[in-house]
């Protein structure tokens, strides 16, 4: 691995060299955490995966033969100082001359490949199609590039969309065909923000998230990425990472305890697995998602966290994307097609249906929310639909068989082709995933992003209030804990690097460990 990928300074060896330190997880956070401390000369380190598998959120699979499928991320976004893609690139792992702007999730950069369905069957102009999709992508930008209005800032992203769109010339045409399609770029977004409906994400905070310059979305080639996890997993000594290994508790900030006349050393960490195997440390690197910590943050630390920080894991938001995989006999749609999309007379995303929706009415209609299916690199028979939010819940809890069947008839009905049975469905379901729960961050509408995700990065103890504690016993590291990449890949890894950077700086004028 290329060492300046990783700056990690200079250390005082015989302190780090004694400095025990377990890392919670092993995806990209924790892998680069633990790379960046290995490579600085620390000797102690122990990760505790909860899955028989590396990787988190990054999970490459070959369930149709011998080409990957991803069932978690997909794409590296952006390049200019993106460690993922850097390592990408140097491991000579990007697909050249394949189309980086397919995009589901970003609606503007729409190929003229998409074939854009209403329901009933008849196929919408590719030149009505780009006109609204390029008036969303402007609207959006704004958003992104903090330059909206003073009275859209309060808005929810979905209120500032549909307020903006009525003040556009397309609102003002009697075809209805605008309308819709202007839902589906919301819907659409919403797997980009990982939100049940844009009605709930904040409008005026997508302003912090930085897009980083370059293709925004860069395809990886055969080995998908866990050609990238393999180059981390070279870093690292055998032994390692420990699978299967879910953590239970977290005890913090321990105290010596006399024994008679004398003082035992005690390390003041102890993480208890489920198994209740315990293992000391003198620092903790906790890279579990945000899921995790809304369902288990109350009872896995000890003390408990600081009400700044749970309030933190309560107020951010954690959306479920997932995907689901149709493999065909046969490919049935033309060779000039790269997605299949659907364009509903009364989606999810118009604010009357949104407002108006019931459980059961949205439980019935969770199909609704698939913006559409999209062809897959390297499979010529198989399409991905993609679906988020409650929906994507729900389906989580349908047969794989009753979901594949949905979609055919999805697809027969929109496009009016004929279309084979389909042969073999995959779904990633990251909502119902105990090591997970969900599959990544947004700001909710009226949540401050910088001041949580900087609660949520903060380590304990604050050494404000409690001085004369060991410092850096707990530290917070993932995709959840970035200000300016959160939902991202080269986030998580950054805030590895961050908080193993912060124990490098701890240890490089030590002479004695803490």
């Amino acid at each position: 691995m290329n060492s300046r990928l990783i700056n990690v300074g200079t250390v005082n060896m015989s302190a780090s060299r004694d400095a025990k330190v377990v890392v919670v997880g092993a995806g990209f956070a924790g892998l680069a955490a633990a790379v960046s401390l290995v490579q600085a000369g620390f000797q102690h380190i122990q990760i505790l995966e909860a899955n028989g598998r590396v990787g988190g959120r990054v999970h490459t699979t070959r369930p149709f033969g011998k080409n990957i499928i991803e069932l978690g991320a997909t794409w590296i976004h952006g390049q200019d100082g993106n460690p993922i893609f850097q390592l990408a690139k140097e491991g000579d792992l990007l697909v050249e001359g394949m189309s980086s702007s397919k995009v589901m999730c970003l609606p503007h950069s729409v190929t003229p490949q998409d074939y854009y369905f209403k329901q009933g069957g008849k196929q919408l102009s590719a030149e009505t199609v780009d006109e609204v999709c390029s008036l969303f992508g402007k609207l959006t930008s704004k958003a992104f590039d903090s330059e909206l209005e003073g009275r859209h800032k309060a808005l929810s992203l979905g209120s500032y969309l549909d307020a903006a769109f009525a003040e556009s010339p397309l609102a003002a045409s009697e075809d209805s065909e605008s309308q819709r399609i202007f839902e589906w770029c919301k819907r659409s977004e919403c797997t980009d923000e990982a939100s049940s409906s844009l009605y709930e994400v904040s409008a005026s905070q997508l302003g912090y998230y930085i897009t980083l310059e370059g293709g925004f979305l860069n395809s990886l080639g055969p080995g998908g990425y866990q050609a990238i996890l393999d180059i981390l997993l070279k870093c690292l000594p055998s032994g390692m990472i420990l699978s299967n290994k879910p953590v239970k508790s977290i005890h913090w900030d321990l105290k010596e305890k006399s024994q008679g006349t004398e003082s035992r050393e005690m390390h003041p960490v102890k993480v208890i697995c489920e198994s209740d195997e315990v293992f000391e440390a003198d620092h903790v690197i906790v890279t579990v998602s945000l899921g995790v910590l809304k369902q288990q943050a109350a009872a896995m630390f000890k003390p408990a966290l600081p009400k700044s920080k749970m309030d933190a894991i309560e107020r951010l938001g954690f959306g479920t994307v997932d995907k689901i995989f149709l493999c065909f006999s046969e490919r049935f749609w033309p060779e000039d097609c790269a997605g299949i999309q659907l364009v509903w007379d009364e989606g999810p995303e118009d604010k009357s249906v949104y407002t108006s929706q019931t459980e059961e009415t949205w439980k019935e209609t969770w199909f609704k929310k698939i913006c559409g299916f999209d062809t897959v690199a390297r499979h010529p028979t198989v399409l991905c639909g993609w679906i988020t939010g409650k929906e994507a819940l729900h389906m989580e809890t349908l047969q794989d068989s009753e979901v594949g069947d949905t979609c055919v008839r999805l697809i027969r009905s929109f496009t009016g082709w004929s279309v084979p049975d389909v042969s073999q469905v995959l779904i990633s379901r990251w909502g119902c995933d105990p090591h997970t729960l969900g599959s990544y961050t947004f700001v909710p509408h009226n949540v401050k992003a910088v001041k949580e995700h900087e609660a949520l990065a903060a380590p304990l103890p604050f050494q404000n209030k409690v001085p004369e504690s060991k410092p850096l016993q707990v530290l917070f590291a993932g995709e959840a804990t970035q200000v300016n990449f959160y939902t991202t890949t080269h986030g998580a890894y950054l805030s590895g690097v961050r908080d193993a950077q912060r124990l490098i700086t701890l240890y490089s004028n030590k002479t004695l460990s803490p």
